[in-house]
This record gives C-alpha cells, sequence and structure tokens, in this order.
C-alpha cells in the first residue's frame, strides 16, 4: 500500500504505535494527531472530555453534518493497591486479559515519572503451595490467567513509588519495547493497531480532502474520542455537544468464521453489533462504495463489539449510526491488517463523506 511504504504514513503509524494512551491519558496520542491534521483542518479544538475536534467545511448551508469517529485511548492497566514491597496489583481498562499481551515489561506512568515495571505471574517451578501459579498450570489447574492472579515487579519501595507519584489510579500501560510495527509478508502487525490505524485513516482522509480539493456537502466533523475502551465515554459528549444526526465510528474489525470476516477481504461493514443495529442505508451506502472502488466490502452482523457509535445510538445520543472497520487478525490481542487495509478504509471515507 503505497501510504505505508513512502515512509512518512509508515513512520506516522509507528510514532501512534509507540505513544502512550491509557483511557483519560490520551494527551501523547492527541498532540501527535493535532499536529499532523492542523495543515488540513479548517478547525481543530479540544473539548471538555478530551476530545480532539477536527472541522472540515461544508460547501452547501443547510446540508446534513456528519460526526466521524477513532478512539486516541488503548487497553491498558490501573493500579488498584500498592503492596508494601513495592508491587503493584492491577484492574484492567478495557476488556482483556494479561494473557492478551503476555508478561513482561509495561510503562508505569506516574504524575513526575515513567518507570518501567515487569508485569509477572511467578515462578513455574513451584508447587501447589504458591496457589495462583499452580492453578494456571496447563498440566495442573489449567486456568487463564486474570488480574488476581498477577502483579507489577517495581523493584522500588512504596515511598519511593509515592515520590514520583505512583499509587491507586496510576494507569499502567504495556512497554514500548513491545510496540514495534513488524511485517508478515502482506501484512503489518503490532499492539494497539485498535484504534491507531483508524486513527490514521482519519488523518489520512483530511489530508486527502485538501490535496484533491474536494469537499463534503455538509460540514464534517473528525472526532478523536477518549475512553471508548470503557463505554464510549468521550464519544457521548461529542455527540451531544456537536451539532450532526449522523456518527460513523472507524474500527478494527474482528476477522472469524463466526461473522463470515477476513484478514485478506476488503472493509469491513456492520450492519449490528452487540449494543445497536446500524442504519442499513448507511451500511448499504458504504458497501456500495466500497465495491465500486474495487475494495470487496464484507457485511458483518458483529456479536461480542461495540464501538462509540454503537454505544451514541444506543444512549439515544446519535439518532443513526454506521460502523466501518479495517480488517483485523487477534483483535484485542498482538493485531494484524493487510497492507491495503488503511488504503482501503481511507478511499471509501474520501467517498462517503464527499457524496452522502
Amino acid at each position: 500500500m503505497a501510504e505505508l511504504e513512502d515512509g512518512f504514513e509508515r513512520a506516522l503509524l509507528q510514532e501512534l504505535l509507540f505513544a502512550y494512551g491509557p483511557c483519560g491519558q490520551e494527551d501523547a496520542v492527541r498532540e501527535i494527531c493535532r499536529r499532523e491534521l492542523e495543515p488540513f483542518a479548517d478547525e481543530i479544538s479540544t473539548d471538555a472530555a478530551g476530545n480532539l475536534v477536527a472541522l472540515i467545511r461544508g460547501t452547501t448551508p443547510g446540508a446534513a453534518k456528519t460526526r466521524v469517529l477513532a478512539h486516541l485511548d488503548e487497553l491498558s492497566m490501573l493500579v488498584k493497591r500498592v503492596e508494601s514491597d513495592g508491587t503493584l496489583r492491577l484492574t484492567p481498562l478495557g476488556t482483556m486479559y494479561p494473557a492478551n499481551f503476555g508478561l513482561g515489561p509495561v510503562a508505569i506512568l506516574g504524575d513526575d515519572e515513567t518507570l518501567c515495571g515487569v508485569l509477572a505471574l511467578g515462578s513455574e517451578h513451584t508447587t501447589q503451595e504458591t496457589a495462583h501459579v499452580w492453578r494456571t498450570k496447563p498440566d495442573q489447574g489449567d486456568k487463564a490467567l486474570d488480574w488476581t492472579d498477577v502483579y507489577v515487579f517495581t523493584g522500588l519501595e512504596p515511598e519511593q513509588l509515592a515520590k514520583v507519584g505512583i499509587g491507586p489510579g496510576t494507569r499502567v500501560c504495556i512497554d514500548r519495547s513491545k510496540r514495534e510495527l513488524i511485517e508478515v509478508g502482506d501484512y503489518v502487525g503490532c499492539y494497539f493497531m485498535d484504534d491507531r490505524a483508524a486513527l490514521l485513516t482519519l488523518i489520512l482522509l483530511a489530508r486527502r480532502l485538501r490535496d484533491t480539493g474536494r469537499r463534503p456537502a455538509g460540514d464534517v466533523y473528525l472526532v478523536f474520542t477518549t475512553n471508548e475502551e470503557i463505554g464510549g465515554v468521550g464519544a457521548a459528549h461529542a455527540c451531544r455537544t456537536l451539532p450532526g444526526d449522523l456518527t460513523l465510528a472507524v474500527e478494527v474489525g474482528p476477522t472469524e468464521a463466526e461473522y463470515g470476516t477476513t484478514v485478506t477481504g476488503g472493509p469491513i461493514v456492520a450492519y449490528a453489533d452487540a449494543q445497536c443495529v446500524y442504519d442499513k442505508d448507511v451500511a448499504d451506502r458504504l458497501c456500495e462504495i466500497a465495491r465500486t472502488l474495487g475494495h470487496a466490502p464484507q457485511a458483518a452482523v458483529l456479536g461480542a463489539f461495540e464501538s462509540d457509535a454503537s454505544h451514541t445510538k444506543a444512549s439515544g445520543l446519535s439518532p443513526r449510526a454506521g460502523l466501518l472497520c479495517l480488517p483485523t487478525l487477534s483483535t484485542h490481542g498482538y493485531e494484524v491488517i493487510s497492507r491495503s487495509a488503511i488504503t482501503a478504509v481511507t478511499d471509501v471515507l474520501v467517498e462517503f463523506v464527499v457524496l452522502f
């Protein structure tokens, strides 16, 4: 895909992946997006919920306004308590288990300093006396790791942690050392394609509109939302405060046999998910555009999936909603997308906002 092979967008995707963006602390990711959007948006602002809002003005007064959303935050962890030995007990921010990211280095985002720690379970060379390890052994309890089983080793005393602002409520992220974009044939992989790859599509959408001179009929609000992984909090505020009746979320989409979707296919267009039934005319239009562009859309009715758009429709904050996804292998894990996925979704977005 040209945009990832020319060096700039690939570097930008990597920069987005490297940036820490736990729920409620998305500042680093937001600033990258703001920097990239400034040459292309007519207005840029940050609202009270921390959402970055980029306005692309339409050409026709009174035309319908549209909100296009992708989220800034990532799956992360929250310090629940600091033990007397300086280890940290965690609770998840988002739907995941420790195995989604594996044991290993984490970044502890203290108020005054970011420290490296190690997400640990304990030694496999133990007996049933070490109950939390014993029950997870494949030849014993064979129970999946849960958050009560693991801890973060810091190598510091509680007083030392307190001095740099680490305590209950501190965010913990997967360390940057585990966020290197890799190539797998015609695919690229990394943690947190959700939703950094989608953020890139919104940036490329704004650039493409400016570079080609194409403009939507009605105003388009590109909204880079906060706290999606814990219930679409930022999106709810955006839909309550911004004009427009249609909300389109851009996300990673699961590629599984139960949905009839594959990572080798074109953009996924959702007709429903666990929160809502999307508007059929919106989904039909997305599919039509993708087919016209030769991108082989994959229509899907998703189960264990929610988006900013479905949250806002289900709560009555957006009368109409749609969902466009990059086909993604292993969502909420080590995520893999096709090299062509970002370009394909950007192509569809451009035509949708200009023609809808």
